[in-house]
């Protein structure tokens, strides 16, 4: 039996309750506690459990969280539950009323889908994981919309569906992958897989992927939750428009489409400082944020844009730049110190100085806070001192 097994148990899910708000200090007293009258195998996965339903709550929720059940790569790969929402509503607005996902994890696409009121085939190869989905299904009150299979996704027939979501694997045995061909199922499989889907489909890949590595019939969209990027998809079928690249800002959302600007001129710097979303960076969509605030940029490969006014857009973020000078660590050390700066925010594009290394030696102290930027401005390592726009 693995650890799942034992969890779905009667006993497992009674230890499961009993270990629910384990505080990890406290974990090894528990778990001797219970040992005496339990199986040491059963409390370990109860606790192993317990943990992994603690880190799933920054993505799930505290109230799934709490009901679901985790691998760890579950937890490390599953899509974060807004970002899964937002899509399954892109998909129950194009009217797609069932979906086949293919390297379906833990189940998070499926539950997402499901609660749009969508039938999904869940797939995934590995048994553990397909056992998880399923349980999670159950968990959630869904079974009756999703149907989870375990095989290999190269081999399973999605014509009967109106749509297909691939989330190929990203991570092996050393880590993130990084070439889009040694995705498991590799990029080119995914994208063949998107094109038989009868009304739609969509194929979660890495936010780095490169642009030229978009096929032409695609849509690809960029996502941030929170100002976080979480991933990019590549949009096939009904609702997609080949060729085009748009930026989603979670919550919201917020889309900002291209419109195919050149890049903005290299200007002084003003008064305003605006930093752009990452998925708005990621979607080389600069351009579009620069022309929304009348603005151009510092340096001509940074992704800051700097304006004379204050022109609040939801792709990025404004400050004010009080103060700017070469970078000197002396001088910034002094000029902290005159402000009474004991709380800096150090951010850096284009600077190799780490920002806990600069706070360190600048060492502030006082009841003021501040920004600084460590960039260039037109290739000159600059210190850009501010705040956030009012």
């Amino acid at each position: 039996m693995n650890d799942l097994d034992f969890l779905l148990t009667p006993e497992g899910r009674a230890l499961l309750d009993a270990v629910r708000d384990t505080d990890p200090v406290r974990e090894l007293a528990v778990a001797t506690r219970l040992r005496r009258t339990h199986p040491a195998e059963l409390v370990s996965a109860a606790l192993g459990q317990a943990r992994l339903r603690q880190r799933a709550v920054a993505k799930f929720g505290a109230e799934d969280a709490g009901r679901m059940f985790f691998t760890p790569n579950g937890v490390e790969q599953s899509t974060r539950a807004s970002v899964a929402a937002y899509r399954a509503g892109r998909f129950a607005a194009l009217g797609v009323a069932s979906v086949a996902d293919l390297c379906c994890g833990i189940g998070g696409d499926a539950i997402a889908l499901a609660r749009a009121g969508i039938r999904v085939l869940a797939v995934d190869r590995d048994p553990v994981t397909a056992a998880a989905a399923r349980a999670n299904a159950d968990a959630l009150g869904l079974a009756g919309l999703i149907e989870v299979r375990e095989a290999d996704v190269t081999e399973v027939d999605t014509e009967a569906y109106d749509a297909v979501f691939v989330d190929p694997a990203r991570r092996g045995g050393r880590g993130r992958i990084f070439d889009p061909e040694a995705y498991s199922p590799p990029l080119s499989w995914a994208v063949r897989a998107a094109r038989t889907a009868s009304r739609a489909a969509a194929l979660k890949v890495a936010p780095g992927i490169p642009h030229e590595a978009v096929p032409e019939d695609a849509e690809a969209e960029w996502i941030s939750d929170g100002g976080d990027v979480k991933e990019a998809v590549l949009w096939f079928g009904a609702g997609a428009a080949p060729g085009a690249v748009r930026a989603t800002l979670l919550p919201g959302p917020r889309t900002l489409p291209g419109t195919g600007l050149p890049d903005p001129e290299v200007r002084t710097p003003g008064r305003y400082l605006y930093e752009p979303d990452g998925a708005v960076i990621r979607a080389h969509l600069v351009a579009e944020v620069a022309a929304q605030v009348g603005g151009g940029l510092l340096d001509a490969t940074i992704a800051y844009v700097t304006a004379d006014e204050l022109l609040p857009t939801p792709y990025a973020t404004a400050y004010e730049i009080t103060d700017r000078m070469p970078f000197n660590v002396k001088k910034l050390k002094a000029l902290l110190r005159e402000r009474g700066v004991g709380t800096l925010t150090v951010k850096k594009r284009g600077s190799a100085v780490e920002p806990e290394e600069l706070r360190r030696k600048v060492k502030p102290q006082g009841p003021n806070s501040a920004t600084v930027f460590l960039t260039r401005v037109a290739g000159a390592p600059t210190m850009l001192v501010g705040h956030p726009a009012r």
